[in-house]
């Protein structure tokens, strides 16, 4: 096993993820442009529940509709009637999230580093307010568990984008729990991990992403915004709906493409597995169980299976469900917080009905 990955067995220390077998995929090259397309009934699934999608496109203000089975794109809906790279706004925190699996594979940083081993100016600002925050780690910001005072769904991100200093601002920010104890959604964690890969890499998120990611899945048209160098961590992404689906699809294969090992597998494991419970009684149930910047949901709560997800704003949803081969890319036009609950309801009342 080469060093990298056998550091990063040692500092997870998790059993081997099982990998999932795709052999038809495989046939295929490791840098496509497209997936492979498939006919639902060829893979087990019913098209009459998803052609039913359609009906409802328009009321539930639906943009596109993407479902992979088994490594083949079996359905798609496009509102423009061509695919489009447009925001996905917080889904670039599970982007970021392998990113930074990928680094720690390759012995940049590892989870327990505090964030002050990488970030020296910003511990600095930091530990002018409480000495505290040198507890801070990168597990902490994965988790989103740094303590930092960061109320009411993000609303600090929004000051934070006003500044010129973005560092600075989230240094600032007053400790209000022990680090590891408290769930609080903050973007400004997201951010330091972003500005963690650009320290020890030398390139912006997006730079890294590209050379170790993105070029490798075929993902040409992607986008990231920046602010001083560092790609905006917590969202500020474009891509495709189909992108995203080869990168859900990545995950779903614990990691592999073709024959290529883009992510460990441990990685994988560890990163989309609950570490808190997060946003799980949040009504209406948008969110679930946190993970290292994925959302978890469970068969208990959701009445259905086991699967996780990335989510953004208005109804932008990645789902990956591993108990069933499928990829799911449902996003929807913003029309606020609560109204994005239509893109989960059309995974369970539409998409999961489907499956044969």
């Amino acid at each position: 096993m080469p060093v990298n990955k056998l550091a990063l067995v040692l500092i997870c220390k998790l059993s081997v993820f099982p990998k999932e077998e795709f052999s038809m995929f495989e046939q295929f090259q490791q840098r496509i442009s497209d997936l492979p397309n498939g006919q639902p009934e060829d893979y087990a699934m019913d098209r009459q529940y998803l052609d039913n999608i359609e009906g409802i496109a328009e009321k539930w203000k639906l943009e596109d509709v993407v479902i992979v089975r088994s490594g083949a794109v079996v359905w798609k809906w496009h509102k423009q009637g061509s695919d489009r790279a447009t925001p996905i706004f917080s889904c670039t925190k599970s982007i970021l999230s392998a990113l930074t699996g990928i680094a720690i594979s390759e012995g940049l940083f590892t989870l327990d580093d505090p964030v002050e081993d990488h970030l020296e100016e910003w511990a600095e600002r930091a530990r002018q307010t409480e000495p505290r925050k040198s507890d801070i780690t990168v597990r902490h910001l994965l988790t989103m568990t740094a303590g930092l005072d960061w109320p009411e769904f993000d609303k600090p991100y929004f000051k934070m984008k006003k500044g010129k200093d973005w560092l600075h601002y989230i240094a600032k920010q007053p400790l209000t729990h022990e680090p590891s104890h408290t769930f609080a959604y903050n973007s400004g964690c997201s951010h330091l991990l972003s500005a963690i890969i650009t320290k020890r890499t030398g390139k912006s998120a997006l730079e890294y992403g590209r050379s170790r990611l993105f070029d490798q899945l075929g993902i040409q048209t992607v986008e990231w915004n920046e602010q001083e160098g560092v790609s905006e961590g917590g969202t500020g992404m474009q891509m495709t709906a189909s992108d995203m689906a080869k990168f859900g699809l990545l995950y779903l294969q614990g990691g592999k493409w073709g024959s290529e090992q883009l992510i460990h597998p441990e990685w994988i494991e560890q990163s989309t597995s609950a570490h808190n419970k997060g946003l799980l009684h949040y009504q209406p149930p948008l969110y679930g169980n946190y993970a290292f910047h994925w959302w978890v949901s469970d068969a208990e709560t959701n009445g259905w299976c086991d699967y996780y997800f990335a989510l953004g704003y208005g109804g932008q949803y990645l789902f990956i469900v591993p108990e069933h081969n499928l990829v799911a890319v449902i996003r929807k036009q913003v029309e606020g917080r609560n109204n994005a609950l239509l893109s989960r309801r059309l995974l369970h009342e539409y998409v999961a009905p489907a499956l044969l």
